[in-house]
């Protein structure tokens, strides 16, 4: 869900081992997947209204699981030639309050998230920390006109490199190594842009390499790639794979809430009870397309969403899938006891679920709601997806659970996929729970 706002075996035991950190000096060595990628987005927006912090993925214990924690956004200045920006300096780096990761103050003068990327870094030397840029539509036009001539790529991919890997944050801001490489989010490229978003890759690759020829790093370089085959048919995904190290590859919003029927939105498989059968809304028919466009399948990384998509207005009916729906469902209260009043004002009120919009929810909210009288829960083996329904408000949800992600992710060794990644961890409980039942089934 790029900023589009990221759901989605019964024999599932999570088996965690949480490192004890005594000080900033010890360092966790990172959880074995065999092999595979596991990424977690971080939403930079989140410290306001969620309150949820770097510290908080030490805290849950998702770091030592994570391979690649991937922070969401830098911003692509719509300027030719585009340059890197940050999006919120307050929150990046100047916020002296952020809680500590490793109980220790910050060092001055580098504070908010961007200190708490470097104490747990300093913890996790093994994790990699990504920053994704673009995501948000803003910054589509930046990518445009700098994708389009060599100086352009150049300007934007040294720009880059300057202020997230050099770490030249600001004037008098210096934090070397604060990022390992990038996830670039152009969402998306057009008909006009095949080529030039492959040359761009292509600049970035370039110069990170020389780069590291100089400080004896690998860089890591990535891009996020949709699941809808009318975007994904801009992109020459074989050799747009062969400029980066994975592609995170969208497995969600495959049903969105405007529409006028309900649906699953991240589901495995396809079936013929599906009224829109036969339309790839699936994630199989993702691999499928990318793996036979020449997609190395280590290269594939799929997209686990850790939110629910919802409707209102919904008839019980097949546990209210496939039904019509007047509405997207509304905002709830975070604990599930009820709506969340005035959640479109410019300052909501605590309490509400943390996505603050209408059709979406947390994993965490669905939680809470599964415990409250009239919801009731439903898992589609066939298609490999959880629906949730409340006959009483004719509110229907689907979203995954941790059936759900052990079959996911025993397709993705099957398959001998690159791995996974989840947008995003702040909507998942505060222990992390489906987050650790991805990681777990990926070992």
């Amino acid at each position: 869900m790029s900023q589009h706002f990221d759901p989605r075996l019964p024999r599932l035991v999570l088996m965690f081992v949480l490192a004890v950190v005594t000080s900033a000096s010890v360092c966790s060595a990172q959880t074995s997947h065999g092999g595979k990628i596991f990424g977690g987005y971080f939403e930079e927006w989140n410290v306001k209204y969620a309150g949820y912090n770097i510290a908080d993925v030490q805290k849950s214990g998702i770091a030592d699981q994570l391979t690649h924690l991937i922070y969401a956004f830098g911003n692509v200045t719509p300027t030719v030639p585009a340059t890197c920006t940050i999006a919120d300096p307050v929150a990046a780096y100047q916020n002296a309050k952020v809680p500590s990761v490793n109980g220790k103050p910050y060092t001055s003068p580098l504070y908010g998230n961007f200190g708490a990327i470097q104490q747990l870094k300093r913890l996790h030397p093994r994790l990699k920390v990504l920053i994704s840029l673009g995501g948000q539509a803003g910054n589509v036009a930046g990518f445009v006109s700098s994708a389009a001539t060599p100086k352009g790529r150049a300007t934007l991919a040294s720009s880059c490199i300057d202020m997230f890997v050099k770490g030249n944050i600001a004037p008098g801001i210096i934090a070397p190594g604060l990022f390992d490489g990038f996830n670039l989010d152009w969402e998306f490229p057009g008909p006009a842009d095949k080529q030039n978003f492959t040359a761009l890759l292509a600049e970035f690759r370039r110069e990170l390499d020389s780069l590291g020829k100089t400080t004896g790093k690998k860089y890591v370089l990535t891009f996020d790639s949709p699941a809808n085959p009318r975007q994904y048919v801009n992109i020459d995904l074989k050799a747009a794979a062969a400029q980066v190290d994975f592609l995170t590859i969208d497995g969600y919003d495959y049903a969105a809430p405007s529409e006028n029927q309900t649906n699953e939105a991240s589901s495995l498989y396809d079936t013929l009870a599906d009224p829109l059968y036969a339309e790839g809304r699936y994630i199989d028919a993702t691999v499928k397309a990318y793996l036979h466009a020449g997609v190395p399948p280590a290269k594939y990384t799929m997209g686990l969403p850790l939110y629910a998509v919802g409707w209102s207005g919904v008839s019980k009916a097949n546990h209210g899938l496939y039904q019509k729906a007047s509405a997207p469902s509304a905002v709830p209260l975070a604990n599930g006891s009820g709506l969340c009043p005035n959640w479109d004002k410019a300052t909501a009120l605590p309490g509400c679920d943390t996505v603050l919009t209408p059709g979406f929810a947390t994993y965490s909210t669905v939680e809470n709601l599964m415990t409250k009288p009239g919801y009731t829960v439903w898992y589609d083996s066939a298609r490999v997806g959880a629906t949730l329904y409340d006959a009483s408000s004719g509110t229907f949800y689907t979203y995954d659970n941790p059936a759900a992600v052990a079959v996911k992710t025993a397709y993705i060794k099957k398959h001998k996929l690159g791995g996974a990644y989840v947008w995003a961890l702040n909507c998942d409980d505060q222990k992390a729970s489906l987050t650790k039942a991805i990681a777990a089934g990926l070992r």
